[in-house]
């Protein structure tokens, strides 16, 4: 796939390429895994790089600024010490605001590293950069944390009010339940008025639409007995797999969607009995689904009740329950998109061709924040491939760090001054 890197080079220099690749190296060393070491380090660095950018930046004195900081550093604390960061270059107050949104946390460290590429590592071997989070998303949140500071200090020189205001937003919890964003949101960082630009890893594309997420703890509970006399009892596994197939073969039924595909279900964990002798009187299987429209949530919730009550009937004497663990909508993409259309114009100015457009398969901070805010102005380009995420040997390309570079100081250029 062409991912976009025309011309990356001549538009930042090598000075500029490098700062990024050192920047996302010290990032990529620094664990903040979920679960594991969390934000706690990460958010602590982040924090102190943009506040002395921030301090050099001074005071404004023209145009409006007075004697105000040019831009404000703030933190909220989602979950206990665990923290997010926005830092703020404001605008008018009716001038709107553009959002580079990032995520400090990575997945698990996980195993099956090469010797010469560690987790940690944060090696640069053969034009790539490797190590977790190298693509998802410290790459990403370094090109960002450049862009914004290229933009402070550009406000700086001009010594002139922008036209809109940009702030970078840094959360966590991006890895498990998105509460870092559903926060941003509740403090008023994020809402359904912004520009909203995630830096997820995209191949070199910006996408918009994305499936919805649901999520779902099922559990079956029967009744005890030997496994020499199972008609004692009531086989509580034996109904989850009943449960299962029904539910499976109900998601396989419904409609696709143009854009977005087919919806998908995974039944990512299961657990049952406690010994093979003994008829199992619980189990617990946590479900995993991907909605396109038409499919809500509600009808999804539906789907799996039905796939309760087949269970029941085909083991008598268990009895099924269901908790929704995770409710995201799906969301459609925006072709009049204003957000879209200035991302397509700096991808065309930095890399001399427009970048395509597509689906994200995943889910981001920013789909919450079109799902939760109605906000049509939301969108994903980042450096890397998602094909690499998560995965031992996780890597992001040097050269598409130096694009995102560009394309994000770029977009927040234009966006400020026009």
């Amino acid at each position: 796939m062409d991912n976009g890197t025309t011309g990356a080079v001549a538009a930042t220099g090598a000075a500029e390429d490098r700062e990024a690749t050192e920047l996302a190296q010290r990032l990529v060393r620094t664990d903040s895994s979920d679960p594991g070491a969390y934000e706690g380090q990460i958010e602590a660095f982040v924090r102190d790089w943009l506040g002395e950018k921030i301090a050099a930046s001074g005071h404004g004195t023209a145009s409006g600024h007075g004697a105000a900081p040019l831009a404000t550093l703030d933190q909220i604390e989602p979950l206990p010490d665990r923290r997010c960061l926005r830092a703020r270059v404001p605008g008018p107050a009716d001038g709107g605001e553009l959002v580079l949104l990032c995520h400090l946390d990575t997945v698990t460290l996980g195993e099956g590293w090469a010797a010469d590429t560690p987790a940690l590592g944060g090696v640069v071997r053969g034009g790539r950069l490797w190590g977790r989070g190298a693509c998802d998303m410290k790459g990403g949140l370094a090109c960002a944390m450049l862009a914004f500071a290229d933009a402070l200090a550009a406000v700086a020189e001009r010594g002139e009010r922008p036209r809109r205001g940009l702030s970078l937003v840094c959360t966590c919890d991006e890895e498990d339940f998105m509460r870092g964003s559903e926060a941003a949101i509740r403090e008023g960082w994020l809402d359904g008025t912004q520009w909203v630009l995630d830096t997820e890893p995209t191949d070199g594309m910006v996408r918009m639409a994305h499936k919805g997420r649901t999520w779902f703890e099922l559990t079956m509970r029967g009744v005890t007995a030997h496994a020499s006399t199972p008609w004692r009892g009531a086989d509580a596994v034996a109904a989850s797999a009943e449960a299962i197939k029904h539910v499976r073969d109900a998601v396989l039924a419904l409609p696709r969607d143009a854009e977005l595909g087919q919806t998908t279900v995974t039944f990512g964990q299961i657990r049952g009995g406690y010994r093979p002798y003994v008829v199992p009187d619980s189990c617990t299987t946590w479900i995993d689904m991907r909605l396109v429209p038409p499919t809500t949530p509600a009808d999804a919730r539906a789907l799996v009740e039905k796939g309760i009550a087949a269970a029941e009937e085909a083991v008598p004497g268990t009895r099924g329950s269901l908790v929704v663990t995770g409710d995201r909508p799906a969301i459609p993409s925006h072709p009049d998109s204003p957000l879209l259309a200035a991302v397509l114009a700096s991808t065309r100015r930095v890399c001399g061709q427009e970048a395509q457009t597509g689906t994200f398969t995943g889910y981001t901070d920013s789909a919450v924040v079109a799902g939760l805010c109605h906000n049509p102005n939301c969108a994903s380009y980042g450096p890397g491939s998602l094909e690499v995420a998560h995965k031992p040997n996780e890597y992001v390309p040097l050269a598409d760090l130096a694009r995102a570079r560009a394309v994000y100081r770029d977009l927040a250029l234009h966006a400020l001054w026009g």
